[in-house]
Parts: structure tokens; C-alpha cells; sequence
């Protein structure tokens, strides 16, 4: 239900009295060439949930891979594997998205088909779920294995957002958590084009609870995420939950006003009171090109926040589904 001030009504099931058993457990996995390894991805998931009476299903959203990753999928022949397959690479945060629309469960996984966050973990997140919880981040314990330089640009990055950013971030969190269906309800009704999945997947509250774990090494393959990209999603988380950057350049824009001008009037009254001619063609030479190296930063960053309202206006489809082994799914316009 929406309120007409732009309320959502999502009433939490926290108090009530919960039980694994009796729900549909949606675990949610966008892939991009991971056809080597979804033999043991599955494998591992039902190690993990055959010790209880679990009912799931998993949610495989293949983000245009280029090698023959659906149509393994759709080889294995198990229905609790529902697949589909993007109309072409759309970014793991777009396939996220597409994947949340997709499930039918009552508490919903996103995780990552590597095997780098262990599937071991379901049944705890889902023992805390039962307690009440209705958000269970997994959280890594350290980064050491990503080297010094990755590390410490994640820690300033988790650090820097979450004190300029209502919507705060565990850090060392990634995708990998439980998500009750009332808070993926909410999750759905958000519209954004540019999605930094982190934000928005904390950005609902409700009660929250941490897990800690040591994060394996992948089981094949490599990652997809170069530090470019890396960079190119930071900058998408800023400005999609701040406008610091913004305030940011206009104060810097305003300190080097102010300091022009006054630079500008003692050069000004020391040439008409003392008669001194103006020096120094390289120290002028040196300042101009800061300013408008200054310049050209602030324009830069309202560029940034222009171009992400120019592609919201658009409002075209976030995806595309091309294909599907799951005859029973239904599409609606909401």
C-alpha cells in the first residue's frame, strides 16, 4: 500500500511467531560465465540445506554471459532451478534487481555464484530470522587477502559514505544477506535506473543483526570486478544516496571566491598605494590553471548528477528477460 505523500506500508512480521519449515526460501544468483562451476555451487547449497526441511528454490538470473551458462542451467533439470536469461550484460547490480522482482519466496538470499560467501551460512541467517530478524547481513571478519592498496580504498569508501549518506553500510558487507519478503516488497517499489544495490538494500531498515564469516577463496574462475569498474560504482553509490559532492563544490567554489578577491584587492592597492608593478607571470600562469582545473572539477561533479537525472527521465525497462526455463512465470506492469 502507498500513502499519497510517497509512504509505503510494509508492516514487519518480527513479532510473530516463525518457523523455516512452513516458507519458501528464495536464494537469488546473478551469473556472468559461470558455467565451470555450477556443479559444486549447487552441490554446496543443498549440502548446506539438506540437514533441515527446507523448501527452496533458487533464483538464477544470467546476465548476458557469453559462454553457455543458461543453457547448463536449463540441463540440470532441477525445478527448484528457476533461470533467466537477460537480453544482454546489463551489470550484476541490474540483475540483482531483476532477480528480486523474480521470486516467489518468503525470505530471499542474493548471493554470488563463486562460492566466496558460503552457502554453510544459510541455515544461520535463517536461525535469525526465526528469532525475529528480519534483515541478516553476512559481513567479512577482514580483507587482508585483497592486499593492501584494495583494502584500505574499501575501508575510506564504506567510511566516507556512511557519514555522508543516510542509509549506512556495514562495512565489509556485501550482497549476501536474508531479506524478509516485506522488505523486498519495499525494495521493488524503488524505481531508480542507477542502482548501487548496497545502499538500497540497506536503505529500508527493520530490525537488523550481523553475521561474521571468513570469506574462501573462489572455487574457479576470476572476478569480474577491475578497479575501474570498482571506482565507477563508488562514484554511483555517492551520488545516488548523497549530494555532499555537490555542497562540496560549492563551498570549495566559494572559499577560492573569497580568496581571489582578496589576493585581487592587495594587488590592486599595493600597485596604487606604493606604485609597485604586479609580478610574477609564472605564480599568475600557476593560478589560473587551478581555478580552472577547480573549474572544471565542480562542473564535472554537476555533470555527474545531471546525467543520472537525464536517464532516470528516460524511464525505460531496467531489463530485459529474453528467455526462461520457467513456463509459470508471470509478467505485470505495476
Amino acid at each position: 500500500m502507498n500513502f499519497p505523500s510517497g509512504g509505503v506500508l510494509a508492516f514487519s512480521r518480527s513479532s510473530e511467531k516463525r518457523d523455516v519449515g512452513s516458507i519458501l526460501v528464495s536464494l537469488v544468483i546473478p551469473m556472468y560465465n559461470e558455467r565451470d562451476g555450477l556443479e559444486m555451487l549447487f552441490a554446496s547449497i543443498d549440502n548446506a540445506l539438506s540437514g533441515r526441511a527446507i523448501a527452496y528454490e533458487v533464483v538464477c538470473i544470467d546476465d548476458g554471459s557469453s559462454d553457455d551458462t543458461f543453457s547448463a542451467l536449463v540441463d540440470i533439470g532441477d525445478k527448484r532451478i528457476r533461470a533467466f536469461r537477460l537480453s544482454r550484460n546489463y551489470g550484476k547490480e541490474i540483475a540483482l534487481s531483476a532477480g528480486l522482482d523474480l521470486v516467489r519466496g518468503d525470505v530471499v538470499i542474493p548471493m554470488d555464484a563463486d562460492l566466496q560467501e558460503p552457502p554453510e551460512l544459510i541455515p544461520v541467517m535463517l536461525d535469525k530470522w526465526e528469532q525475529g530478524f528480519d534483515v541478516v547481513v553476512a559481513v567479512r571478519r577482514s580483507r587482508q587477502a585483497d592486499g593492501f592498496v584494495k583494502a584500505a580504498s574499501a575501508k575510506f569508501f564504506y567510511k566516507f559514505f556512511n557519514s555522508v549518506s543516510a542509509s549506512k553500510i556495514p562495512e565489509n558487507a556485501g550482497d549476501f544477506r536474508l531479506l524478509d519478503r516485506h522488505v523486498v516488497d519495499v525494495l521493488r517499489q524503488m524505481p531508480e535506473r542507477n542502482r548501487f544495490m548496497k545502499g538500497l538494500l540497506s536503505w529500508p531498515g527493520f530490525r537488523y543483526e550481523q553475521i561474521e564469516f571468513d570469506r574462501p577463496e573462489r572455487y574457479c574462475g576470476q572476478s569480474k570486478w577491475k578497479p575501474i569498474k570498482l571506482l565507477g560504482l563508488a562514484v554511483d553509490g555517492l551520488t545516488s544516496f548523497s549530494t555532499l559532492p555537490l555542497r562540496m563544490a560549492s563551498i570549495l567554489g566559494g572559499c577560492m571566491s573569497m580568496g581571489t578577491l582578496a589576493y585581487g584587492l592587495f594587488v590592486v592597492s599595493k600597485r596604487l598605494l606604493w606604485g609597485d608593478p604586479v609580478q610574477g607571470y609564472a605564480s599568475l600562469m600557476a593560478s589560473m590553471l587551478f581555478l580552472g582545473g577547480v573549474q572544471l572539477l565542480a562542473l564535472g561533479i554537476v555533470g555527474e548528477y545531471i546525467g543520472r537525472i537525464y536517464i532516470e527521465t528516460k524511464r525505460r525497462p531496467l531489463y530485459v528477460v529474453m528467455d526462461s526455463n520457467d513456463n509459470n512465470v508471470v509478467y505485470k506492469n505495476e
